[in-house]
């Protein structure tokens, strides 16, 4: 069934797309010193994150940075990138998977730092590593709507708490293989904060269009991962499977409306080396055309995407067509055509 899972854009285009890198380098090799004991003990042997993920490195904050910290740093960037008047902005989304509390939200934070107006809506949305992703479609669509002329989207993550957590429960106690698979794709996660702005099209012309996309969902998996800032626990094969699945369902039913057949650029959610490859394989697009970013940075959550494209932009030319994909714990997909 179709329903509404497909959908386009007439007037909505990207204005700047920013990040902010967090400072401390935290390589797979220093994780797996950490958990050697373990290692030993269950006569395992390390450098799966590295040789099989693909993961070298992923960064944290220092501890007195905060995860709106982070987000208010991309976005003033890409305020400042967009050339655009903050009192322009009408809606700030804050989609950051990574929270202290449940409320007030995040947004309220950031857009008081920001100075913005008090005519700007503000209000998170969270949706796993979709979240970004969910938002670029929320602003744009409110951008044709003329219900707004700017958005900022922001995103702040880190990974130091669940990663120091899982560190010390495995280390206290006595945890089997089977207990260190499910945790394997915590330390898979990095640090980050990105932001964009997307304006109307008809008054920004050297903007990049958004065409449009597709949304889908296979809520069936909602448990295959579930997480906080203290763990994260992951079936990773069922998962890995599902999202292939849903992924290929999505994109084989966008290939009748939009010609994706070949695109330019593929911004991918960044996960692992063995899921990047398989999606490139399953969705049929050459993988040299799929930046990478998570050797050096890990899993940024719905950061990933905007982080990616972000890196990624001086390799970009005017007029090429890119995708922004992600995919998201639930499950849920989303892929999205942007005109550069």
């Amino acid at each position: 069934m179709r329903g509404n899972t497909l959908y386009r854009f007439s007037n909505a285009a990207v204005l700047s797309v920013e990040f902010e890198d967090a400072p401390i380098v935290v390589t797979s090799d220093e994780i797996d010193a950490q958990l050697a004991p373990v290692y030993e003990r269950l006569g395992m042997r390390p450098g799966m994150l590295e040789n099989v993920a693909g993961v070298r490195e992923r960064r944290w904050w220092p501890e007195d940075v905060t995860f709106e910290d982070a987000a208010t740093l991309a976005g003033e960037k890409a305020i400042v990138a967009s050339g655009i008047p903050r009192d322009r902005i009408g809606l700030l989304i804050n989609t950051s998977v990574s929270r202290a509390h449940l409320e007030p939200s995040a947004a309220v934070a950031v857009h008081r730092r920001l100075g913005l107006p008090t005519s700007a809506m503000n209000f998170d949305l969270s949706n796993a590593c979709l979240g970004f992703v969910n938002g670029m479609h929320l602003a744009a669509t409110l951008i044709d709507a003329g219900q707004i002329d700017y958005a900022l989207i922001v995103d702040g993550e880190g990974s130091r708490q669940p990663q120091e957590r899982t560190i010390e429960r495995l280390l206290a106690g006595e945890p089997t293989a089977e207990d260190m698979f499910e945790n394997f794709a915590t330390f898979t996660l990095g640090s980050g904060g990105t932001a964009m702005v997307i304006g109307r099209a008809d008054e920004n012309p050297q903007g990049h269009r958004i065409v449009g996309g597709v949304a889908r969902a296979a809520s069936q998996h909602h448990t295959l991962c579930i997480g906080d800032l203290n763990a994260m626990k992951t079936d990773t094969r069922a998962l890995f499977e599902a999202g292939l699945e849903l992924s290929e369902d999505a994109w084989k039913e966008a290939l009748g409306d939009f010609d994706w057949a070949e695109m330019d650029h593929y911004i991918i959610h960044q996960v692992s080396l063995v899921h990047t490859a398989a999606i490139c394989r399953r969705l049929g697009f050459a993988q040299d055309r799929a930046p990478l970013t998570f050797p050096n940075r890990g899993n940024i959550g719905p950061a990933s995407v905007p982080y990616t494209l972000a890196v990624h932009a001086e390799n970009i030319s005017v007029g090429d067509r890119v995708i922004a994909m992600g995919i998201g714990s639930g499950l849920n997909v989303s892929a999205l055509e942007i005109i550069w």
